[in-house]
């Protein structure tokens, strides 16, 4: 749906004694990729409200309430710290194994956090987007925004484990120098792809339920194919082939070396996954906003 405003002349609402001074016309919008920036804009409050709702609702009626933004990648990476760095003797690039796991969860707990939410849009909002119009899009953004937010608060915890490391720690860090500068763009990218598959993911699971219970296997799948456990390096064989095809690996391996200074991502890896992530966005804008007019009749 897009908008219209008519103001030519005055217009007599009905029932009203006094002629209102404009006319609001809603048309469904022809175009599967136009975005309407200026009626996105007009909506930040409700903006402002779903990322409230979603941070707030998240651990709602918890002990620990905002405290588990914090503790799920803390106990993950101890749990990975000792599985795979000591019991399965996986090699983490001279690198501390907690730090090691931080910084790789730190891109891809954000990652399948938007993935799983966005696909669940329509199905989640039907009460919603049946009773009220808004731009559609606002929702998997208000997700975004609120996953940025949690990304947010577990980065200062990477920061306090990263400071006790330099400081304390029995042996130095690699510098990774200026490379941290390159860190927002990557969080930009993450973010980007994250949007463009969970709004893919949205566009199929509003007629196909049973893609809703194989989501969480793919994302498991997909964690695998990732170098989330083992160095990029490490990858041999058909699943380095597999890494040049899965956008997710250079971004990982990217966050390992812009934060720690450690990493073997290459050039033509990062390229490739610039391309595929304006792609997956693309395509995702545009079937989403293709099936948002029909999702209140199908969900």
């Amino acid at each position: 749906m897009n908008r219209s405003v008519i103001s030519p002349t005055p217009v007599p609402a009905a029932g009203a004694s006094t002629p209102s001074h404009y006319l609001l016309v809603l048309r469904a919008n022809q175009s599967w990729l136009k975005l309407d920036f200026a009626e996105l804009w007009d909506h930040r409050d409700l903006l402002k409200m779903l990322v409230r709702r979603d941070i707030i609702a998240r651990y709602q009626q918890t002990l620990l309430g905002p405290a588990w933004f914090l503790l799920q990648p803390l106990i993950m990476a101890s749990i990975f710290s000792v599985v795979f760095a000591r019991a399965a003797r996986v090699p983490t690039d001279g690198v501390p194994p907690l730090l090691f796991y931080l910084s790789s969860l730190l891109g891809w707990s954000f990652f399948s956090q938007c993935v799983s939410s966005i696909s669940t849009t329509f199905t989640s909002n039907a009460d919603l987007f049946g009773k009220v119009y808004f731009p559609r899009l606002i929702v998997p953004g208000a997700t975004v925004i609120s996953n940025l937010v949690t990304m947010g608060l577990q980065f200062l915890m990477f920061l306090g484990f990263f400071a006790y490391y330099t400081w304390l720690g029995p042996q130095p860090l690699p510098s990774a120098g200026w490379r941290w500068l390159l860190l927002p763009l990557l969080v930009i990218q993450t973010a980007a792809f994250a949007l463009g598959a969970g709004l893919l993911f949205a566009s199929f699971t509003q007629r196909y339920r049973d893609l809703l219970h194989a989501l969480q296997f793919l994302v498991l799948g997909w964690m695998f194919l990732t170098p989330v456990f083992i160095p990029l390096s490490h990858f041999s064989g058909k699943l380095a082939v597999a890494t040049y095809l899965n956008p997710m690996a250079p971004i990982i391996e990217s966050f390992r070396e812009v934060m720690l200074g450690v990493g073997s991502v290459e050039p033509v890896m990062v390229a490739v996954s610039l391309v595929e992530t304006v792609f997956v966005l693309l395509v995702g804008i545009m079937l989403f906003q293709r099936a948002a007019r029909t999702a209140v009749d199908t969900i």
